[in-house]
Formats: C-alpha cells, sequence, structure tokens
C-alpha cells in the first residue's frame, strides 16, 4: 500500500451524527424506563416485541453457548420470543452467505459470528460482487479461550506465546519443497488474526513465510490428522479434542496473546434490528441472562454436557468443559488446573458489552493485514456497525449496569505492544510486520 503506516486511520475525535442521535435516543429511552418502573430495574416494553421469532446460526464452538442456552432454557421465551431459531451453520462462509439472504430468503436473520465479520460485510470486503451488506453488533458473546495449536511434528520444540522457534523450522521444511501451512477459520476473522499476531511478534511473515489456509472449525482436528497443516488457530472444543487424540499439542491460549480480550458476537441484519428495534431488544436480554447462567460455574458441568448433544456439538463433554472452568491441556506432558484462562461469558456485563474500543483494534488490524484501505476512518466505520446504544437500552430493561464508556482504554498486549483506541495510527506504526508501505 503507498502512504505511510500512520495515514490509515482517519476521524479519531470526531462523533458521527448518527452516533449524537443515536446516544441521545438511549438516554430517553431509559430515563423514560426509570419513570416508569421503581429503580428502572424492570421494565415492559408497552408494545411488545414486533415478532416473535428470529433465525440465528451458529457454528460448534463453546462461544455459541449464549445463543443455544437461550433456546435451550426459555430464555427466548420469557422474552416474548418463543419462536427464535438456532441453527447450525457449516463454516463461517457459509454463515456469511445465509446473513447476506436474510431469513426471508431462506437464509438467516444473524448469528453467533466472529467480530470483524460484521465490519467486513458490511464493507463489501467478503461478499459477493463486493456488494455492501449492513450489519450490526448487539452483544459480545464471550472473551478468552480460543487456542493456537501444533502439529506433533514439532512438540520437541520450546513454542509457546513465542512462536520464534518455529522460524527456523518452517524456513527448513520449505526449503526441502514442502509447504507449509497455517489454517485459521475466515480471512480477516478473529482466528486469522489472533495467527497472524503470533506469528509476526515471532518474527514468521504469515504472508511470506507460510501458506494461510481456511478450514471450517469442526474440520481442524480432522485434517491436522491427516497432515494438511503444521499450525491453526480455532475456539473450543477443537484445541481440547486435538490434545486428547495425541495429535498435536496447544502453544498459547488467546487469552495469553490478549488477556480478556473480546471473541464472538451477536451480528444481526441492520434491515432485521430497523425493523424489529423492540424485538432486537427481547433477544439481547435473552442472551444476557443467557451469559449469566454460562458464567455461573456450578452450570459448567451441565453446560458441557448440553453442547455436547448430538444436535448441538455431537462430540464428548469431556472436550468442552476442562476450559470451560480454566483446566487448560496444552499436551506434551503441561496441564494446569483452575487458570483464569476459562472462556468467560459475563463479569457483571463488561463481557457482554460491545466495547467500541475492541471493534477499533479489529478492524486496526485488518487495515494491517491489508483487508481494510489505509485510509480507512476507523473510528466511523465502527460507530456505523457497533450498536452499544441497543445494549444499553436492554440493559435498563433488566437491571444491569453497563460499563461508563464505550471504551476500555489502551490495551496491552503478550509482547508488549500496546493499542490506544484513540491512537491506531501509533500502533499500526509500531507494528514491524505488517502489509502497510512504510
Amino acid at each position: 500500500m503507498a502512504g505511510s503506516k500512520t495515514a490509515g486511520v482517519k476521524g479519531q475525535g470526531r462523533m458521527s451524527r448518527r452516533s449524537l442521535m443515536r446516544g441521545g435516543a438511549t438516554v430517553a429511552l431509559v430515563a423514560a424506563a426509570k419513570s416508569l418502573v421503581p429503580g428502572g430495574a424492570t421494565v415492559a416494553w408497552a408494545a411488545g416485541p414486533e415478532t416473535t421469532k428470529a433465525v440465528l446460526g451458529y457454528i460448534a464452538l463453546t462461544d455459541a453457548a449464549p445463543l443455544i442456552v437461550a433456546k435451550e432454557q426459555g430464555f427466548f421465551a420469557k422474552h416474548g420470543m418463543p419462536d427464535v431459531e438456532v441453527l447450525k451453520q457449516a463454516s463461517w462462509g457459509a454463515t456469511r452467505d445465509n446473513l447476506v439472504l436474510g431469513a426471508e430468503k431462506n437464509g438467516i436473520d444473524g448469528a453467533h459470528i466472529l467480530t470483524p465479520m460484521p465490519y467486513l460485510m458490511a464493507t463489501g470486503k467478503v461478499t459477493q460482487n463486493n456488494v455492501p451488506v449492513p450489519m450490526s453488533i448487539l452483544a459480545r458473546l464471550n472473551y478468552d479461550c480460543q487456542g493456537i495449536s501444533v502439529s506433533k511434528e514439532y512438540e520437541a520444540l520450546t513454542v509457546g506465546t513465542d512462536a520464534s522457534a518455529l522460524k527456523e523450522a518452517f524456513a527448513r521444511k520449505r526449503a526441502e519443497g514442502k509447504d507449509v501451512k497455517v489454517a485459521m477459520t475466515f480471512p480477516g476473522g478473529t482466528h486469522d488474526l489472533w495467527i497472524r499476531y503470533w506469528l509476526a511478534a515471532g518474527g514468521i511473515d504469515p504472508d511470506k513465510d507460510v501458506s494461510t489456509i481456511v478450514v471450517p472449525p469442526p474440520q481442524m482436528v480432522a485434517n491436522m490428522k491427516v497432515g494438511n497443516m503444521d499450525a491453526f488457530c480455532v475456539g473450543e472444543p477443537w484445541n481440547e479434542q486435538l490434545v486428547n487424540q495425541g495429535i498435536g499439542f496447544t502453544a498459547c491460549t488467546t487469552g495469553e496473546i490478549w488477556f480478556r480480550h473480546p471473541e464472538k458476537a451477536l451480528g444481526m441484519r441492520e434491515a432485521w434490528v430497523e425493523k424489529n428495534p423492540q424485538a432486537a431488544r427481547a433477544l439481547l436480554m435473552a442472551v444476557m441472562e443467557a451469559q449469566q447462567w454460562c458464567e455461573k460455574m456450578e452450570n459448567k458441568d451441565e453446560l458441557a454436557a448440553l453442547l455436547g448433544r448430538r444436535q448441538w456439538f455431537n462430540v464428548p463433554p469431556a472436550d468442552i468443559v476442562g476450559r470451560l472452568k480454566g483446566d487448560i491441556n496444552y499436551g506434551r506432558g503441561r496441564n494446569e488446573t483452575g487458570t483464569n484462562l476459562l472462556m468467560k461469558f459475563w463479569e457483571d456485563g463488561a463481557v457482554s458489552y460491545p466495547f467500541k474500543s475492541h471493534d477499533a483494534w479489529f478492524v486496526a488490524e485488518n487495515v494491517r493485514w491489508g483487508k481494510f484501505e489505509a485510509e480507512t476512518d476507523i473510528k466511523a466505520l465502527v460507530d456505523k456497525v457497533n450498536r452499544e446504544d441497543i445494549w444499553r437500552e436492554a440493559a435498563a430493561a433488566i437491571g444491569v449496569t453497563p460499563p461508563p464508556t464505550p471504551s476500555r482504554g489502551p490495551e496491552t498486549f503478550f509482547d508488549g505492544k500496546v493499542f490506544d483506541p484513540e491512537n491506531p495510527s501509533a500502533y499500526l506504526a509500531s507494528l514491524a510486520i505488517t502489509r502497510l508501505s512504510a
């Protein structure tokens, strides 16, 4: 790309007219709710949801749990949405295609989704003929507990959060005329960004030193087993299953790269949200209650058994439950119990709230790797897609106090890099391996 590393991100201090209007509407609605109900703890939306149905997609990953639990435990029905469907998708590409269609054309209205995907879809970066599909992020579904796993071929190397030991091994393999394949689940998605960050921090260029390939999450273990890849990044339960089958080892969990990092989101077609604003709030209220249920340690065994059922994941609960509780079996004889790297679903609502500062990092990383143009106005794009205002409305309705601001502030990564959401340009300029031109 032409231009400097710092040329990429404009409009850091501007607030869009739409954002201002949303903010004013939120304040007015919450104030009205509090005037109707003492303390604002519970609100009966006068007209109820515009529809009792929404069609939601999910991938067989543990972080889809809030949608599955909301269905199985009756939270959707509780909030006036008894006809919500939660349908398995074959891949993130299939999720995208079905969101493009929408439920009215036999697709889906929303999904458990990789956080960057709504941004890539809204800008037409990953859609057919680059046609934008307006999308809205309504909530975050989880923090942490994805994994980067490596083939057994490399188990003698000292590989953890530091990937540098693989640099020479990969170079040697390539010199022998063999391809080095590193798998992720969707170009520009979270798993792509985690493994790229990890490799680049270890001095390995993910575009020049390896070949990146796309593999749907449930197919990761089978492909590693037959030697189709050297490393992969995916959510659970697939890293745990890999270790349990003795096919490879987990180098690190993504929480070790960025502790308490955002991961999946509840993404909806913007057209559905605009048509059904009260139903959107009802969905959120149900998902929030499900996240609270998923967070409780006393529910973890039941949750693992539920997700493992044939109609959901069709995997042994033993492949799910450990990392739900923070018990990480890395393989190679390393088994740590009771860690703080467990998958997080609620934390007093902080997990569920979709911080705009987090979305800014995902967009910035996709600027880094060339998915978005260097001149992308990160703040404006985030303001367009992130609907934290709706989250706040739903939170008020169930007595949940939201974070005070849409920013969690600067974030520090395992290699010492700092992302300041108020200055993404400085972060991008600090990175040694990037597709941005010097």
